[in-house]
């Protein structure tokens, strides 16, 4: 009788090593605001690099009183998740060497040829350019603040509008191999009040793609009272940040459109990069 065959182990997806993995900290990234470790996470045969940010490192936020930067970080994950559109690295709420944190897998961005954004001296943007503002460049002069017209962006910028980011900076876009893009550092999101501050208004008031409607339409579902998603998200924001989620997917639906900066909080955040 032949001996029955060998089924290989199953590989962990990275949500799952990063989860049951060994950290070990490797150094730390200095020019971040909180405490940043660069790790390696080792499970058996598999391993890989992460960012780990300790709840312990985190400076308190005012108007954030609520929760921690990590658990915002691991809900903006699970949000991105339900879109359907992987914008954010694998992201996971665990324990490390230095107590509890937000793990995320370790992106190594690539260069673009075309970029992403860029200061122009014309008036308009050229041709697959979206405006975003006039912006100090020194000695009186300003410059036309630009992104491109890039549907990995446009996706971004509905992600930021559903959770309340007040942090999309150019330094928080990942090129990745491949032609994808990730969008990291999202621990200052899911404010009850609007505080959408980011670099990618050049489709303020414009419709919203049929692929976004269709993305929306699936999130109000998965937030549903009782849904899976809606449970995870209740451990990691308040009920009230998750009514407000809800509130603005409800709110992009019903406009259709991309909104617009509220004129009662900084839209552009600073620095830029």
């Amino acid at each position: 009788m032949p001996a029955p065959e060998r089924i290989p182990p199953r590989s962990l997806t990275s949500a799952e090593l990063l989860a049951k993995g060994e950290l070990t900290v490797l150094g730390r990234i200095r020019e971040a605001s909180n405490a940043v470790l660069y790790c390696s996470v080792a499970y058996g045969d598999d391993s890989a690099e992460c960012v780990y940010k300790p709840v312990a490192g985190e400076r308190p936020l005012w108007d954030f009183p609520d929760g921690t930067l990590a658990q915002r970080e691991v809900a903006a994950y699970e949000v991105s998740q339900a879109t359907g559109w992987d914008l954010v690295p694998p992201t996971v709420l665990r324990d490390g060497p230095y107590g509890e944190g937000m793990v995320q897998l370790w992106i190594e961005p690539v260069e673009e040829d075309s970029g992403l954004l860029a200061l122009v001296d014309d008036e308009e943007p050229a041709e697959g350019w979206k405006a975003v503002a006039l912006a100090e460049v020194g000695e009186g002069r300003t410059a036309l603040l630009v992104h491109a017209d890039d549907d990995r962006l446009r996706r971004l910028a509905v992600l930021d509008a559903v959770i309340n980011n007040g942090d999309r900076k150019g330094g928080h876009l990942l090129p990745a191999p491949g032609g994808r893009l990730y969008g990291i550092d999202h621990g200052v999101t899911f404010n009850v009040d609007d505080k959408l501050r980011t670099l990618l208004w050049g489709w303020a008031g414009e419709p919203l793609t049929s692929e976004a409607v269709g993305a929306l339409k699936g999130l109000a579902e998965a937030l549903r009272p009782l849904e899976p998603l809606a449970v995870r998200l209740g451990g990691l924001i308040t009920a009230a940040e998750l009514d407000a989620v809800r509130s603005r997917v409800e709110a992009l639906l019903a406009t259709g459109v991309h909104p617009a900066p509220s004129g009662e909080w900084p839209a552009i955040p600073w620095p830029p990069v």
